[in-house]
């Protein structure tokens, strides 16, 4: 007789709960244990052997899940010489989950989990622009088309959950980990993340071509004291819920199955342990019904950080109380619950509530009866053509032109010679980004690659010099920038940051520009998770190397590639043209290329206020009326505001108008404005709506995004835009922290920044 569990024609809460009453205490611990999934195998000479450790873990109870068994990166200590092709990677997956289903008791398979923040982590998979550029978009339907791609990626070989998307609202952008968040508004962020939701998981979790998604970092984490990764975060009930809390909610509202509570704690209770976070919102006011997972580490840090648990079982019993169901790394799961029940110290039925939320997953996904991957396939999908156009699409997306001083821009293909100088020109893994694996050298186009493909048929137009690294005080390459400079036309200079971890690539000669391997790696990194910084400067002598170029008084392009905002006030003032790339991903080059020769007009919006100084910090947009006006030395307002972007068009509104003018607080009103194209060039133009409550009985943002709209259109064209404006727009969070709609005036603002929009006034009336 068949077993109900493997039954796929029971109900699946049938299946987990005959499951769950067969399994033994240990193997009920093993399903909360999240390992290291590239300690589970060995490739040598191309042949791929299971660990001993990893059989002695099946053997004891096995394992939930593991983590990272395709990621390749100087972490997990795998290269491109040790680790997996696509189709080596399926084939390794296949070993591990036939290994623990064949000598495992009840043969349950394991639950692969891999990173995918802008694509999938491993081996030879795209490698899309960071989530900084992606929320500058501004476009949710190519998102989800990204995250559709990244799921096929990811599934091809096996992979069955990511730890995506970074639902995190950016308040101080020294933090390291800024590039991996959309940006600083809660509103864009949501759509984003339902977008995620729908592009990752699809219409069903049992497909070929969908993973489940992992929402992190729960909650407050980009709020953390001063920018420092993990740092306090000091806010009230009504901020979280309105503010950091809302993209989670949408994302869960749009059927997300897995969550990660944040490292961080708030007002003095760290959110692994958070109940009122985990159980009396997450699940009874939001009524999430998936699985929470720990980050790395995190129940280890409420012995040793936080301080809140006596010793390693303290801390395993308060996370699983809390409603923790999975711990990733698994050291204090794995070594305390079984003696923790065993001891009286914690009750079985607490387990067993977080095994059936484990193994509800896995038979959502359809682990049970597909377990294998696709070699064949994951070759063919993984890095294929389609993803790699799209990638350069969305990158070009991103792209925000900041400043264009006397229309410098486009760039002529005809005439002139391009001097290409800078640390971030022609090198590769710093316009990656963090959680990115290696690359083979011919994979990522870089700015230098872009331009001279542009200019292909005349090589002799363009030349190179990196002038300087992104760190250090080496200056013996500006004498060789500056005679390249000298010979040409035209400057781009290619500076910002980097979030490259060392993939062994040597450095380079600054003098030529030619790669050199040494004894001494060096390390550029100046950005990227656990990379704070006290400034939003260029690091190193990056403004030295511009000013000195600058000398020579020819046109100066300056193209940042770096992970979070950079604040140089004398690059704003004196170079012709600004281009914000953040990092653009492997098809990055191309995409810069693009823009700065016209083929792609700029359609970049900031999703994060660039400050004029590290000084002004906070400035995100949406702060209350009562932050204040200056300080002394400056106002107060940042150097580009949120929404900001230029084109190479130019756009207008016109017939602004609401319908009706008077509402009830569940009724709805329609906001319209026209949109014309008055320039020469077809262009996107993103429709900014923004919400204004006039008077209110808790203090409010002067100004919070509710709605936008991205277009394009033709020279002379003109659309016509709509915003329904009801309840979800107009509520805040009252003094009882509940939703409310307050009867009384709010404007409505719709235009092409925060700061730069028509207004018309809507009224809530009382009711009767």
């Amino acid at each position: 007789m068949t077993k109900i569990y493997k039954d796929r024609q029971r109900p699946t809460e049938e299946r987990v709960e005959h499951l769950l009453g067969l399994m033994t205490l240990e193997e009920k611990a093993g399903q909360l244990i999240q390992t290291f999934g590239w300690q589970a195998y060995e490739h040598i000479d191309g042949k791929i052997s299971l660990t001993e450790s990893f059989k002695e873990q099946v053997k004891n109870g096995g394992i939930g899940s593991l983590y990272g068994t395709l990621r390749a990166d100087p972490w997990t200590g795998v290269t491109l010489e040790t680790g997996l092709s696509p189709r080596k990677g399926a084939e390794a997956v296949n070993e591990i989950q036939r290994y623990a289903i064949e000598n495992s008791r009840l043969g349950i398979p394991i639950l692969i989990g891999e990173e995918c923040s802008h694509g999938h982590m491993a081996i030879g998979a795209t490698v899309f622009p960071v989530p900084l550029s992606l929320g500058s978009t501004w476009n949710v339907e190519l998102y989800r088309e990204m995250c559709r791609a990244v799921a096929l990626e990811t599934r091809s070989q096996g992979g069955a959950v990511t730890y995506s998307p970074v639902l995190d609202v950016v308040r101080d952008p020294r933090w390291g980990r800024t590039e991996e968040c959309f940006g600083e508004d809660p509103y864009l962020i949501g759509e984003m993340a339902v977008a995620s939701v729908e592009g990752l998981q699809g219409d069903s979790l049992d497909r070929e071509d969908t993973v489940a998604v992992t929402l992190k970092h729960f909650v407050g984490y980009g709020s953390s004291e001063g920018g420092r990764n993990a740092g306090p975060v000091h806010m009230g009930k009504r901020e979280l819920l309105e503010v950091d809390m809302l993209p989670f909610r949408k994302a869960v509202e749009a059927g997300a199955k897995s969550i990660m509570p944040a490292y961080n704690e708030i007002d003095g209770v760290p959110c692994t342990t958070n109940r009122e976070l985990l159980d009396d919102v997450l699940r009874k006011e939001w009524g999430f019904d998936g699985m929470v997972i720990t980050d790395c580490g995190a129940i280890d840090m409420l012995a040793a950080g936080h301080d809140v648990a006596e010793d390693g079982m303290d801390a395993a019993i308060q996370a699983i109380t809390a409603g923790i169901d999975m711990e990733m790394s698994g050291e204090m799961f794995g070594k305390y619950l079984v003696e923790a029940v065993r001891q009286g110290k914690l009750n079985e039925e607490v387990v067993d509530t977080a095994v059936r939320r484990v193994l509800t997953l896995k038979f959502k996904l359809g682990l049970f009866e597909r377990p294998y991957a696709d070699p064949e396939r994951a070759a063919e999908v993984i890095g294929s053509d389609k993803h790699k156009e799209l990638a350069r699409r969305i990158a070009g997306e991103g792209i925000v032109l900041l400043k264009n001083e006397d229309g410098i821009l486009p760039l002529s293909k005809t005439a002139g010679k391009v001097a290409v100088i800078g640390p971030n020109a022609d090198a590769g893994y710093n316009q990656l980004g963090d959680y990115t694996s290696p690359q083979p050298k011919d994979k990522v186009v870089t700015v230098l690659d872009g331009i001279r493909s542009k200019l292909a048929g005349q090589p002799e137009r363009v030349l190179y010099a990196p002038g300087c690294r992104i760190k250090g005080d080496s200056r013996e390459g500006f004498e060789y920038a500056l005679s390249c400079a000298e010979q040409a036309d035209t400057i781009v200079m290619v500076v910002g940051g980097s979030s490259a971890r060392d993939f062994g690539e040597g450095t380079i000669d600054l003098r030529t520009g030619a790669s050199k391997v040494t004894e001494n790696s060096w390390s550029d990194m100046d950005c990227g998770e656990g990379i704070d910084r006290i400034s939003l400067q260029l690091s190193g002598v990056q403004l030295e190397l511009v000013q000195e170029i600058h000398k020579l008084g020819k046109p100066v392009i300056v193209v940042y590639i770096n992970g979070r905002p950079i604040a140089e006030p004398w690059i704003e003032d004196h170079a012709q043209a600004v281009v914000e790339a953040w990092y653009p991903g492997q098809e990055g080059g191309h995409a810069v290329a693009d823009v700065l020769f016209g083929d792609v007009n700029p359609s970049g919006r900031l999703t994060i206020s660039i400050p004029k100084h590290v000084g002004q910090l906070p400035v995100y947009y949406n702060g209350k009326r009562s932050r204040g006006k200056r300080y002394s030395e400056e106002d107060a307002q940042p150097r580009y505001p949120f929404g900001y972007g230029l084109s190479y068009t130019e756009f207008a509104y016109s017939n602004l108008r609401v319908e009706p003018a008077v509402i009830s607080a569940d009724e709805e009103a329609v906001v319209s404005v026209t949109v014309t194209n008055a320039g020469q060039l077809a262009g996107a133009e993103v429709v900014q709506m923004y919400v204004s409550d006039v008077a209110s009985k808790v203090t409010r943002p002067a100004k919070e995004l509710k709605g936008f709209a991205k277009l394009q259109l033709a020279p002379g064209e003109s659309r016509e835009v709509s915003f329904k404006v009801g309840r979800e727009q107009l509520e805040y969070i009252g003094l009882d922290h509940k939703p409310v709609v307050e009867p009384g005036q709010f404007k409505i603002y719709v235009g092409k920044h925060v700061n730069d929009g028509q207004s018309v006034e809507l009224r809530v009336r009382e009711e009767e």
